[in-house]
């Protein structure tokens, strides 16, 4: 087996040759977490990551990109590929895997778009006309589309591209509440959503102690379907898609763990993760999840008080 750009081809002679490819593109943007301590500048971005699985003719793509400018980034990027889009996946409901949504369906108004009836709940919650004009837009600001739509509710729990299934895998509380992964079994790859990071600090702000023991139980989850590819949602410009980061993602959330409990104050418990975890990007998310997780101790970074952990803390 090779797998070479994220494509998998059998090459052993009498092995089944798949029907299926897939692809990534990654875009880099500005972390939104305000007033992190100094000493991280150059680490203070994060990126998001689509995936499109396609066969000989047509093509499912999983996840979208926030700004209006990484959408037609994405548009020109599925276009060229030659496939017909035939439906797009959302694995879950934060902004930054599903505000494309209206570009994508103007440019390929066939598609069908989809997600799970928590997950299209929650979304409906995000895209309210208030919410956008309080939160998205002052973080984004010029760059949130102005036609946003939530998915259709997937009736069951499996999408068909060109005669193979993608199933739908529930799991949970990961980043946020309701999340899912895609498994394509015939070629071995799970797109994670946001369960899996790559070199990324992971998102906990949503996240209490019984919630981190749900995100773990995800991570078993994913082992155990045996991938040989694992999409991470946020990662490094060049992602290797490799399975270890599960390991990865599961030793930092229990560091966490261990950090909360060894440390009294959002300094401390940012500071000891940091030591842990030096070089992964997007430092802000685990600034904003520190001052959640230890919320007296809001000294001199910031003079204004803490608000909702949405708030200080969110991935995008």
């Amino acid at each position: 087996m090779a797998v070479l750009d994220g494509e998998v081809s059998f090459i052993e002679k009498g092995e089944y040759m798949p029907k299926l490819n897939w692809k990534l593109l990654t875009k880099k943007r500005g972390s939104s977490t305000q007033g992190v301590p100094p000493g991280k500048e150059d680490l203070a971005w994060v990126t998001n990551t689509v995936t499109l699985i396609y066969g000989e003719r047509d093509a499912v793509l999983v996840d979208t990109f926030l700004s209006v400018q990484h959408s037609k980034e994405l548009l020109d990027w599925v276009a060229e590929s030659g496939k017909n889009l035939t439906t797009i996946y959302v694995t879950h409901a934060h902004a930054d895997h599903f505000f494309g949504l209206k570009l994508l369906l103007d440019r390929f108004p066939n598609a069908r778009v989809f997600a799970t009836a928590s997950s299209v709940a929650a979304m409906q919650n995000q895209i309210s006309p208030d919410f956008i004009k309080s939160f998205w837009e002052p973080r984004f600001p010029g760059q949130v589309p102005s036609q946003l739509i939530a998915p259709e509710i997937l009736d069951g729990d499996t999408i068909h591209l060109e005669g193979e299934e993608l199933k739908v895998v529930e799991l949970g509380h990961t980043d946020t509440k309701h999340t899912t992964a895609l498994h394509v079994p015939s070629v071995g790859l799970v797109i994670s959503g946001d369960a899996v990071y790559n070199n990324t600090h992971p998102y906990l702000a949503e996240c209490d102690e019984q919630a981190r023991g749900e995100w773990l139980r995800a991570l078993d989850k994913i082992e155990a379907l045996h991938p040989r590819a694992v999409v991470a949602g946020h990662g490094v410009l060049d992602p290797d898609s490799s399975p270890r980061h599960i390991g990865e993602t599961r030793n930092y959330i229990r560091d966490f763990n261990t950090s909360v409990a060894s440390t009294s104050t959002a300094m401390q418990l940012y500071e000891k993760m940091l030591t842990l975890h030096p070089s992964r990007v997007n430092p802000g998310s685990l600034w904003g999840t520190a001052k959640i997780v230890k919320p007296a101790a809001q000294i001199w970074w910031r003079s204004r008080p803490a608000k909702s952990c949405r708030d200080e803390g969110t991935q995008t």
